[in-house]
């Protein structure tokens, strides 16, 4: 009996085991008029939700730690054309998020033929966050202020303010770390000397600036740096204790396979110019998702890309109030070493119990004659 019941409850976690919580919430596209954002219905667009899960990100593109994070599937269509005929030919992209109570945290994967040519970023795949800074600012037209380049200013665009993170990665090393650095940050702006993992504010498509830059060039911010960080992989890389620059191109280009793209940065930052969206716990936020993709190996151009959505979608940062410290770990915790430690302790249950059974089995006393006495 109850070598039956010990079996039926290493079942039953075996079963537990193997299913994972996670869930890929899949959208469908929106289509939008001639124009390119008449009859957009943003009320149909996804929650993209960021939960409370602290210590398990770390952020080298490899998305093993994402398997038990919820996200959202998307379609990607011409940002300028939003019709579902000519959406991306390598499949959907998935966008998740998270934040531990200090920075946030966000995984793209998207289907895609490795393509990889070192030094040009036109010829590899590219990707881009846009967030709402200024009341006012729109998704269309990228905050949609009407000055231009020589009359655009914080003053005349004021309310317009988007904030931008953009990554190229035809100088980025898959597996490395991009973004904000000592030496960029110590100029007091928001480049990547590297890898191209850049810190933008944009009033318009024409108006687009680093941060820390002003529309004339000249520095205007003495705090301003570079507040993301970012890596990239491909699963068709093999390679995982490390690449470095002369292991270009890192794959066989044309091989069918998943990009993935993770970033992180501070939910508060110290701008003071409004170029930095800010984070706050338990509220949303606007944001955006674009990319870029050399299709048919040609190199793509600055206002030729896909994306997630025909307007903002809502980001909400989840409050970790209610949360326990079990479950900090609980998105990669059901792998190897638990089901290892699992069928230990089920070994060990059946020791326990056969050694149990030996102990206190009944014996029986054999039979003596009495007149062998």
């Amino acid at each position: 009996m109850l070598i039956r019941i010990a079996v039926a409850f290493f079942i039953s976690s075996a079963i537990l085991l193997s299913s994972s919580p996670s869930t890929i919430r899949i959208a469908e596209s929106h289509e939008e008029g001639e124009e390119g954002h008449g009859s957009c219905d943003s009320g149909d667009l996804p929650q993209i939700s960021a939960d409370y899960r602290p210590g398990i990100v770390t952020v080298d593109g490899i998305s093993d730690e994402w398997g038990e994070v919820d996200g959202v599937e998307m379609p990607l269509l011409p940002a300028l054309d939003f019709d579902d005929d000519k959406a991306y030919g390598g499949g959907r992209m998935t966008v998740k998020a998270l934040h531990d109570g200090r920075n946030m945290y966000f995984m793209l994967q998207v289907d895609g033929e490795f393509a990889y040519v070192n030094g040009d970023s036109s010829k590899c795949p590219s990707v881009a966050l846009m967030f709402q800074i200024g009341e006012t600012a729109s998704y269309h037209r990228m905050g949609g202020c009407e000055d231009m380049p020589g009359t655009c200013t914080s003053k005349t665009c004021k309310g317009h303010e988007v904030d931008i993170m953009h990554f190229s990665i035809g100088n980025a090393i898959p597996g490395r770390l991009y973004g904000g650095n000592p030496i960029d940050n110590s100029n007091k702006t928001g480049s990547d000397s590297f890898g191209h993992l850049v810190d933008l504010y944009a009033w318009n498509p024409h108006c687009r600036y680093i941060d820390g830059v002003s529309p004339s060039g000249k520095q205007n911010d003495s705090v301003a740096q570079n507040d993301w960080q970012g890596s990239w992989w491909h699963n068709t890389l093999t390679l995982r204790s490390g690449f470095v620059a002369e292991d270009s191109p890192y794959a066989q280009g044309g091989q069918k396979g998943t990009y993935y793209f993770e970033f992180s940065r501070p939910l508060r930052t110290m701008d003071r110019l409004q170029q930095d969206a800010q984070f706050v716990i338990g509220q949303s936020s606007k944001f955006a998702v674009a990319f870029w993709y050399p299709v048919d190996g040609k190199p793509w151009r600055g206002s030729q890309h896909y994306s997630v959505s025909c307007d903002w979608l809502s980001l909400e940062v989840v409050s970790g109030a209610g949360f326990s410290s079990s479950q900090a770990g609980s998105g990669s915790s059901w792998g190897l070493p638990s089901a290892l430690s699992l069928i230990l302790s089920f070994v060990a249950l059946c020791v326990s119990i056969f050694v149990g059974y030996m102990v206190f089995r009944p014996r029986s006393v054999p039979f003596t004659p009495i007149d062998n006495l």
